[in-house]
């Protein structure tokens, strides 16, 4: 009998990309850029937070595409079912688009996302792992690597690894900070990208995921009970405001409290309403690195609710809320 039917059978499979990387290192500005270039495919975008108030769903810029979001931190724990469960449902609108990506949180341990297209049987039959997708900061990864287990498991299952903010950083540290990538992961392509400015087909539909490897570097993925760690000292304060804050106010205190905390700041972000502004303030943060501006009105019955969030340790949530109510216009 011929062998091929196995490999027709899984080219009818829906084609997924899971897409991580640490806390800043740029997920979100690819995967913008996955949906604002014109390639004609459709994506159906999976999102995931950490933290009780979700904002990458609002910073995702995907005109058509439909993006479902999955709250509450860990895609590999408490909403394990949630992906399972979307999943699920996006089979059954085959052919309403031509791939899944999946964004996870930060903070995500890639390897039981992974493990979903394996131990769970719809799953794997109607969708297939393409490949893991991570961005890695230039500038920080290397203090990543030595307090965060997330960021080394991230480098280790990718499949392609960016690079990032390579304009950060000088020459003989970019090639330091890749002979770490490389002693972790000798396998995956290194791509050195400046805001994931990369040619998508270097990214998407790469066919790269190699299960074999994976088992090398972790022999029980495909057991049930494979657990992970995550970082216990780790917090996300978030806050908002129903309605617009003073830029007069909040300006100068998003500018102080990320100077004097930055070190502790691994990652700040935000939506916030100005008075008399069509457009909504969406700002960044990378430990003391800010960027912010003006993008995107807001709806015309879309409520003007002002929303931060900060992830990092040592944070003073009284603090920081009380700090951003005051801003308060």
């Amino acid at each position: 009998m011929s062998d091929a039917s196995p490999v027709s059978a899984s080219s009818q499979k829906i084609p997924v990309t899971v897409l991580t990387g640490y806390l800043g290192a740029g997920k979100t500005t690819l995967l913008n850029r996955i949906l604002t270039e014109q390639h004609g495919k459709r994506y159906a975008v999976i999102v995931n937070e950490f933290g009780e108030i979700g904002i990458d769903n609002d910073l995702v810029v995907g005109a058509d595409e439909e993006v479902f979001e999955m709250n509450n931190g860990c895609v590999c724990c408490t909403v394990r079912g949630d992906l399972i469960r979307i999943m699920d449902g996006l089979v059954k609108r085959r052919g309403k688009f031509d791939a899944i990506i999946v964004e996870t949180t930060g903070l995500a341990d890639p390897a039981p996302v992974a493990q979903t297209f394996f131990v769970d049987q719809d799953v794997g039959e109607a969708a297939r792992l393409d490949a893991v997708v991570t961005v890695a900061d230039a500038k920080w990864l290397t203090d990543r690597l030595a307090d965060a287990p997330e960021a080394k498991n991230q480098i280790a299952f990718a499949d392609v690894i960016l690079l990032n903010k390579s304009d950060l950083v000088s020459g003989e540290d970019l090639d330091r900070v890749e002979g770490q990538i490389r002693a972790i992961n000798p396998w995956a392509k290194v791509h050195r990208t400046e805001r994931c400015a990369i040619p998508l087909d270097q990214v998407l539909d790469r066919n790269a995921f190699d299960l074999s490897r994976i088992l090398d570097v972790e022999p029980d993925f495909l057991e049930e009970g494979h657990h992970h760690h995550h970082d216990e000292q780790m917090q996300s304060v978030s806050a908002k405001i129903d309605g617009p804050v003073d830029p007069e106010k909040f300006m100068p205190w998003i500018s102080n409290l990320t100077q004097v905390q930055g070190p502790d700041i691994l990652r700040c972000k935000g939506i916030v309403a100005f008075p008399d502004e069509p457009k909504r303030f969406v700002f960044q943060g990378v430990h003391m690195i800010l960027d912010g501006d003006v993008q995107g009105e807001w709806g015309a019955d879309e409520p003007r609710v002002s929303r931060v969030v900060f992830i990092g340790r040592n944070l003073d949530p009284e603090a920081i809320r009380e700090g951003f109510f005051a801003c308060k216009a």
